[in-house]
């Protein structure tokens, strides 16, 4: 009998149920399309022996010892209803689903109250890693019952990456707290990623560096304080050249990047919970102006090339390099102190506790973010427990102490030569907000009161609905 189960075989499906066989767990597999599980055994090798083809949902229930957890890994959205009605109707009362796809927390807050209603007990994990990590070692976030997490933990701590020999799986929370962890995960990724772009533009367009000089540059700083797989990645796409033109890989990629949607959650809830997130959503409206190429193509040749100063305001190359890599270590403080925020709020409004040392924790090998960074994180929530914002408390602010002259230099030097860098220009403006004792939006009540009578707060009194002397009813 099989230990676990798995719905569909695509791509993460099919690496993470190898990787469970190959950690001695006996797993019952499916996919709706036949000739896909066929193909999955075939490549399987030695690890077929641990694992169950099943041609049917009632086939695969019954090779699963009871209680029974069934994975499933579907693209999110409607496929997964289907997918867990299905499964409903053929497991018994006290079987556990798995969600383990990129789901929407708030849908797994209605699957979860929906199946516990019918008896099932129902998880939502997030898997980060792309199909490198689900092979071989994902960073998972589970939200879910305890109890629930507690059956299949075993299974999850023994498939997920390590650090220092500690598992990067934890239950973060209760019912969509596990895929709310994944999409602020995903909107730091983004931030993350467009910043090394922004970066990477300021070396091509403003320094004229070449590919193979850019990769030398990364693969440097890979070794201190940006040490991330993201950096690490970024020095081998750089270095990559194509088989078939011998061209730079990157000079022949088209300027359009793609997104699956969690990005865009995260910058949305942000939003709806009010809390500031600004890099995060200027990488994602960065992603969404890229993938409009015809327009910007119409746009550079009726606006015609900017007219950018030809001066070296960072310095010579060397220093420019110096400067850029701590106004990128800058930058990502700003990142993960907005994500780290919008979490905590979330915690807040839903009740969740979720523990923010612990997410650091098993962010720190597996997934796409790891870094040595993250490090500091769990240190800094492990020293003083709860934090208002990462950006106040050390290392983070003596960091930023120090890098934000060269932030502020990068962000000029790029307007001055008219290089877009949006997320690295919102960091900046968010450090500054940060740093405001007294900003303008006091004007903005003002404004609010003159043309709807809102109301505002007094400096020199207590109360909250004054008025100005502006005559009411003037206006909008």
């Amino acid at each position: 009998m099989a230990d676990i189960g798995l719905v569909g075989l695509g791509v993460m499906g099919a690496n993470l149920a190898l990787n469970m066989a190959d950690n001695g767990h006996t797993v019952a597999v499916f996919n709706r399309t036949e000739s896909k599980t066929d193909a999955f055994m075939d490549a399987a090798g030695d690890l077929s022996a641990r694992l169950v083809p099943c041609r049917s949902l009632g086939e695969l229930v019954a090779a699963i010892t009871p209680p029974r957890p069934v994975v499933m890994m579907v693209p999110a959205g409607a496929a997964v209803d289907q997918q867990a009605e299905a499964l409903a109707e053929k497991l018994a009362p006290g079987d556990l689903m798995i969600d383990a796809g990129n789901a929407n927390f708030r849908e797994t807050q209605r699957r979860t109250e929906l199946y516990q209603e019918r008896g099932f007990a129902y998880l939502g994990i997030g898997v980060s890693g792309g199909e490198e990590g689900a092979r071989y070692g994902p960073s998972i976030m589970a939200g879910g019952a305890a109890e629930a997490y507690a059956r299949v933990e075993p299974i999850l701590a023994s498939i997920a990456a390590r650090y220092d020999d500690e598992p990067c799986a934890a239950r973060v929370g209760p019912d969509g707290a596990g895929h709310f962890v994944k999409t602020i995960h995903n909107g730091i990724e983004y931030a993350d990623m467009q910043m090394i772009a922004e970066i990477y533009g300021v070396l091509r367009d403003g320094y004229d560096m070449a590919p193979a000089d850019m990769a030398a540059v990364f693969d440097r700083w890979n070794g201190g304080r940006l040490k991330s797989y993201l950096i690490e990645i970024t020095a081998k796409v750089l270095a990559a050249t194509d088989p078939d033109t011998g061209r730079p890989m990157t000079e022949i990629i088209l300027d359009t990047a793609g997104q699956k949607g969690t990005g865009r959650w995260s910058a949305i809830e942000a939003q709806d919970l009010g809390v500031p997130a600004t890099v995060i959503e200027a990488a994602v409206a960065a992603r969404s102006l890229s993938a409009r190429r015809d327009l910007r193509q119409t746009g550079a040749a009726r606006l015609g090339a900017a007219a950018g100063t030809a001066s070296d305001p960072l310095g010579d190359r060397d220093s420019a390099i110096g400067r850029l890599e701590r106004a990128l270590l800058a930058g990502k403080i700003a990142a993960y102190a907005q994500g780290f925020d919008v979490m905590t709020q979330a915690s807040d409004v839903w009740g969740w506790n979720l523990p923010f040392g612990t997410i650091a924790r098993i962010w720190r090998a597996g997934c796409i973010i790891r870094s040595v960074f993250l490090d500091d994180i769990a240190r800094a929530y492990a020293e003083a427990g709860a934090i208002d914002n990462l950006m106040l408390v050390e290392p983070f602010a003596a960091m930023l102490n120090e890098a934000e002259a060269d932030l502020r230099a990068v962000v000029a030097a790029a307007v001055a030569q008219a290089i877009p860098v949006p997320a690295l220009s919102s960091a900046l403006a968010y450090l500054d907000t940060m740093r405001s004792a007294r900003t303008t939006a006091n004007l903005i009540q003002g404004q609010r009161d003159f043309f709807g009578a809102h109301g505002f707060q007094r400096t020199d009194r207590d109360g909250d609905d004054f008025h100005g002397p502006w005559a009411m009813g003037l206006g909008g």
